[in-house]
Parts: structure tokens; sequence; C-alpha cells
């Protein structure tokens, strides 16, 4: 934190109706260069923020009584619209989240337990965030000031205006740091929600990962803009997301066996995962994709009957990736990946765009032939202690309840060691991490 930036005055406010946590916060950050007050409920906490000034963050729990997080940060929008606001839960609601991020402007969620380390330096960023932006502000008027003054002392303004110009720029690198961290916690948000789809459907844990990556790979053998390749990543992990509203007794019902209105009530997930997303701006051009990513090229698909060009592009490729990775666990055979792609090209024209058809293999068989199943006698079972950088994973690691949290193949880290060891401490599994023998 700069000089300048340290100075500005900054508070930050806990909303919890939990007197044990509100005390373990006051605990945490009673050396913090910045005073913190806390809430009971989401009444006291109004009532706070429109007594207290220079409010910077506020962090709201989701489930309170009388005034849930959402409908607090609602409220606190209007009276401290500069402050930073994020929801901390216990529990993981994908609709709540949404609610929180679109109604209260949320720019993030965090969980509980939480860890300390972590929320620590969360909190630091968000308040250094809004002193750099109010120092930007402060500067902004400063500039203008000397403008005009520019213009009586032209020649003797010179060297200050120059040097005023030098230290914006460097605030403006300071601002592009902190906006590529919100990207960070965006593309983390994105992430978190694929792994909470991923528990909803059991079975199917690294599934919307595959055909992210199919979905990227067939995108840059087209030569996409990166822009664009993005947008198809973000769509095809959350292709599924409107799964979330379908009953578990249809859920894991054999599609096989549908009658014709549950299969109808069955594929509304894709106008539903539309719907949930459309609220959030930078998510909509992501949500038209998933809401047609079951319409097939002959124009028999769903919801819209759209056929050929008509359906966008990167719904036709997010449907590729899709029907790919859904045919290859069903696959015989010592070759199942080539068995695959050989029906799926018979498929071309009715099911799948023709012209996107021969950009599939290439990432296809890098992706399954990276994912081939690992013979006992190729790996080993490691405890989480005795990991260390350069291992290469033989299974995908998972959580103790089915949460993926690297796939196979990953070549390890030391930020992804630090990762397994903490949620195999918070929520661990029966086993260790599997990874392939060296040499």
């Amino acid at each position: 934190m700069s000089e300048t930036t340290s100075t500005i005055p900054a508070t930050v406010l806990f909303v919890d109706d939990e007197e044990n946590i509100l005390r373990a916060v006051n605990r945490l950050f009673i050396d913090e260069p910045f005073a913190v007050v806390t809430a009971a409920s989401g009444t006291d906490g109004l009532r706070l923020l429109g007594e207290t000034g220079d409010v910077a963050l506020i962090v709201s729990d989701q489930r309170m009584p009388g005034m849930n997080g959402v409908e607090f940060l609602e409220q606190a929008r209007t009276i401290a619209p500069d402050a930073i606001r994020m929801v901390l839960t216990g529990y993981a609601d994908v609709t709540a989240t949404i609610d929180a991020i679109n109604r209260g402007g949320a720019c993030r969620y965090l969980t509980k337990p939480w860890d300390d380390d972590t929320l620590v330096q969360t909190v630091r960023e968000a308040v250094e965030t809004y002193r750099l932006i109010r120092e930007n502000r402060r500067l902004s008027a400063l500039v203008e000031q000397q403008n005009a003054e520019l213009q009586e002392w032209n020649r003797s303004l010179k060297e200050r205006v120059l040097e005023q110009t030098s230290r914006i720029r460097l605030q403006n690198e300071d601002l592009r740091g902190v906006n590529e961290r919100l990207a960070e916690t965006f593309n983390g948000a994105i992430n978190a929600f694929a792994a909470l789809m991923a528990l909803r459907e059991q079975g199917v844990q690294d599934h919307s990962r595959t055909v992210a990556e199919l979905s990227v790979g067939i995108a840059r053998g087209l030569g996409l803009p990166a822009a664009e390749i993005e947008t198809v990543r973000t769509a095809a992990l959350l292709h599924d997301i409107g799964k979330i509203g379908i009953p578990d007794g249809l859920l894991y019902k054999d599609r096989q066996t549908f009658t014709p209105e549950e299969r109808a009530e069955f594929l509304l997930h894709a106008v539903r995962g539309q719907a949930a997303l459309d609220g959030v701006e930078a998510l909509r051009e992501a949500g038209l994709l998933i809401r047609h990513h079951h319409e097939r090229f002959d124009g028999l698909g769903v919801p819209d009957r759209l056929s050929g060009n008509a359906i966008p592009l990167g719904a036709r490729i997010i449907a590729l990736a899709d029907g790919m990775d859904r045919a290859i666990a069903k696959a015989v055979g010592n070759d199942p990946v080539g068995a695959t792609l050989n029906a799926v090209k018979g498929a071309a024209g009715r099911l799948f765009d023709p012209e996107l058809v021969p950009h599939l293999e290439k990432p296809a068989r890098a992706m399954y032939g990276a994912r081939a199943v690992q013979h006992v006698d190729e790996e080993l079972e490691v405890n989480p202690g005795d990991l260390h950088c350069g291992m290469v994973l033989s299974r995908n690691v998972c959580s103790g309840t089915g949460l993926l949290l690297l796939d196979c193949g990953a070549v390890l880290t030391e930020h992804m060691i630090i990762a397994i060891k903490r949620y195999y401490a918070l929520d661990p599994p029966k086993h260790g991490v599997y990874i392939r023998r060296e040499g």
C-alpha cells in the first residue's frame, strides 16, 4: 500500500447474526490499518452505514433472520454506493449468489468456515481497491485544476504537471492490476459454478470442464478471436447450469425411457440456464449460447428449432463437444476415441455442423489420450503431505463430497499442492492422491 493511499480513511463493516463470528472478525483485524465495525443484523448494518463515513468494504452473511444478505446489500448499495460488497455464506446456493451479484452488487462471495490468511488478504485488497479509486478521483480532479492554472502560469507549472501525470500513470497501473485481479475473481466464480453443477449431477464430475476444453480446441482450430473463444469457454463450463432446477427423479432417469413430456421438461434446462445468467451483463452472450446448445443442425432441436447457420456458432461448437463427451462414455473397444469420432461424423449434417466436425479430432485425441486409464502398476497412491512439484496426476482429484479439484493429467505446482492439502483438511476423501509412477 502506497504512503498516499494509506492515509485515506477506510472502514470495513461486517454483518452477521452470530456473535462468535463477529468476535472472531474483530480479533482477526485488530492490527490492520483500517477500522472494523460489526452489526448483528441487516437493520443494525443499515443504521451503522448511515452513521459511519468512508465505508470501504461491506461483508454480509447471507442467511440472517429478518433481512437476509441479498436484501441488506441491495439497500446498502443505495446508502454507500462506493463501498465494495461481498457475501459471506456457509452454504452453496447458486440462486442466492447470483442475486447477491445482480441485486446487491457483490463482487465476490466467501465461504464459511474461512481461511484466516485468505480472508485477511481479500479484505486488504478490497480496502486498497477502494483507496485507489478514491485517490484516482482526487488526482483526476487535481489534474483538471492544474490544467486551468497552466493557462496562467504555463512554463512555471510544466514540471509540476509532468510530475502529476507520472503519478496518475502509476495509479492507472495499480488500477489495471486491480482489474486483472477482479477478472481472476470473475473466472474463479465461473469455475465455482461449474463445480457446484458437478455436485448436482453425480457421475459427470468433469463433464463441463471436458466440454469446455474440447470447445476451446475447436474454436482455436477455427481461428476465432480470443474474446469469442473466452465466451465459448464460459458458456461450455456453464452449459448445464439450468439442470440445478430439474427434480432428482428426472435428472437421474435414463433418458432413453423419457416420455415426451419428461423429455420436453428436461430440455428446458437450456432456457433456464440462459435466464439464470441474463441478469449478469457480462454473461448474456454466453447465456445465448447455452440456450441454443441443444439445437440440431437439421432444425429438429430445441428450444427454438433453429437450423444450420441460424444456430449461433458458439452453440454449434458446444453441441459438438457435448455430444462427443457423452458418447465416448458409452464407447467400447480398443479405440473408443476413434469409434466415437466415427459416430459423430455419421451424425454430421443431422445433429452437428459438418464444417465443425473436422476440427474435433485433434482436441479430442489430445484430451482423451491424456486421460487414458492408468494400470495399477503405473500409478502410486500418495498422501498429500508427500506430494512434490512435477508429479503428474493419474486420476481426477476430488474432495470428500465430490467437488472436482484437479483434472487427471495435471502437472502439480506448489499452488496446486497447497490447494490439495487445504481441501484434504477441510473435506477429506477416503483415499490419497493418485500420481503416475516415475520412470
